[in-house]
C-alpha cells in the first residue's frame, strides 16, 4: 500500500531536522581562520621547595625561549595598551620590544647614553618603569640619572627629561632599578655597576652605594648607605616595606627588607633571605624583583627566579640555567617575562 505524505507532514519533518541539528549561523560549521598558537622553544625546569607553589605555577610548567642573541638583556617592562614587553639591553645601548603579534623588534636607542664622546662599559638604560601619568622611566648607567622618554609610548624617540642626577650636589653611581609608591615617591638603587670602571672609577662623586627616595615633593634622600651593591627594589602590596636586593656576589648575596618610620626614613632593616651559598654554585645572584599584588616576591637570584611569599619562605626557584637579570608581571599576572642574560623568557603562573 502506497503511503502519501502530506504537506503538512513534510513541514512537520522539516520542522524536526532543524531543531535536531541546529541553525547554524553562516559561519558555523567552517574550519577556524584564527592563526594557531605558536609554540616557543621551551628551557629550564621549576625546582619546587613547598606545595604552596603549585598554586603560582602550575606542576609541569616551562619556560619559554621568546627572543636570544643579547649582550646583556635587563629592565623588563610590560606596556599594558601596547600588549607587549620591552626591556633593555645594556652593552648595545638599546631596548627592545617583544609582542605574541609583531614578535621582536628594536623599540629605543640610545636608551642610557646620549653623549657624543665614546666611552666603555655598560652604558645603556637598565630597569624600566612607568610613572602615574603613563610615561616611561629609565634608569639611565650611562647619563647616570633617572629620566623621562619625553615621547608617546606608541611612538618612541630618544628624547629625555632628567628626573634626578644627584643627591646633595653629587653625581649618581648609575641608577640600576627603581620603583614608584602609590603617592608617586620614586625609590632608586644607585650601584656603580654602569660607570666605565665600576667601583674603581675616578668619575665617581660618591664613596657609598645608595638606596634614595625621590619625593613628589621634589626632594631627594638618601635610605641607606649600608648596602655594597643595591639592586632590584620594590614594595610590599600596602607599601609599608621595601625590599632590595644586594648583588655583590658570594657573601654579599642576600635580599634585604626594611619597614619605614613615620617620617618615612628606613627602620627595623633584616636580611630577608640568604643566598650566599647558592651563589658559590650557580649562575648569578640577587638582581631585579617584581612583588605580585598579594604578596609573592619573585626575585632574580643564583640559578634563576626565586619564589618568595611574604614571610621571606623560599618556595622555590624557576631554573633558566642562566645568570638571569629582572623579571616582571603582565597585566593580568598570567606570565612572568625574565630577561636572564641572551635571552628573554617567560613561564605562564596560575
Amino acid at each position: 500500500m502506497k503511503h502519501l505524505i502530506t504537506f503538512p507532514t513534510l513541514l512537520l519533518l522539516m520542522i524536526m531536522l532543524l531543531s535536531c541539528t541546529g541553525a547554524q549561523k553562516p559561519d558555523e560549521g567552517k574550519k577556524s581562520s584564527e592563526s594557531p598558537v605558536k609554540e616557543y622553544p621551551k628551557t629550564g625546569f621549576v625546582e619546587r621547595f613547598h606545595s604552596s607553589l603549585d598554586q603560582i605555577i602550575a606542576p609541569g610548567e616551562q619556560l619559554e625561549i621568546l627572543a636570544e642573541g643579547f649582550d646583556w638583556s635587563e629592565g623588563p617592562l610590560w606596556l599594558p595598551d601596547q600588549q607587549m614587553v620591552i626591556f633593555s639591553d645594556i652593552p648595545k645601548n638599546s631596548i627592545y620590544q617583544w609582542s605574541e603579534k609583531d614578535g621582536l623588534k628594536l623599540y629605543l636607542k640610545p636608551s642610557g647614553y646620549t653623549d657624543t664622546n665614546s666611552r666603555g662599559g655598560e652604558t645603556g638604560s637598565n630597569g624600566l618603569l612607568l610613572d602615574q601619568k603613563g610615561r616611561l622611566v629609565l634608569c639611565q648607567h650611562g647619563d647616570r640619572r633617572m629620566a623621562w622618554m619625553n615621547a608617546p609610548l606608541d611612538q618612541p624617540e630618544a628624547a629625555y627629561k632628567t628626573i634626578v642626577d644627584s643627591w646633595e650636589g653629587k653625581r649618581f653611581n648609575s641608577p640600576n632599578d627603581a620603583v614608584f609608591a602609590n603617592n608617586g615617591d620614586l625609590f632608586i638603587t644607585d650601584p656603580a655597576y654602569g660607570m666605565e670602571l665600576r667601583y674603581k672609577d675616578p668619575k665617581r662623586e660618591m664613596n657609598f652605594t645608595g638606596v634614595f627616595r625621590y619625593g613628589i615633593d621634589g626632594e631627594i634622600t638618601l635610605l641607606t648607605d649600608q648596602m655594597s651593591a643595591p639592586n632590584g627594589i620594590g614594595l610590599s602590596p600596602d607599601e609599608s616595606v621595601l625590599y632590595v636586593s644586594n648583588s655583590g656576589g658570594g657573601k654579599n648575596s642576600f635580599w634585604m627588607a626594611y619597614d619605614f618610620a613615620t617620617e618615612g626614613s628606613l627602620t627595623n632593616a633584616r636580611v630577608f633571605h640568604d643566598a650566599s651559598v647558592a651563589s658559590d654554585t650557580l649562575k648569578g645572584a640577587p638582581d631585579g624583583l617584581v612583588v605580585r599584588s598579594d604578596g609573592i616576591i619573585f626575585a632574580t637570584g643564583p640559578g634563576g627566579v626565586w619564589v618568595f611569599n611574604s614571610g621571606g619562605e623560599h618556595l622555590g626557584t624557576i631554573m633558566t640555567g642562566e645568570a638571569t637579570s629582572n623579571c616582571t608581571l603582565d597585566a593580568n599576572n598570567q606570565y612572568l617575562y625574565m630577561t636572564a642574560d641572551m635571552y628573554l623568557m617567560r613561564i605562564r603562573l596560575q
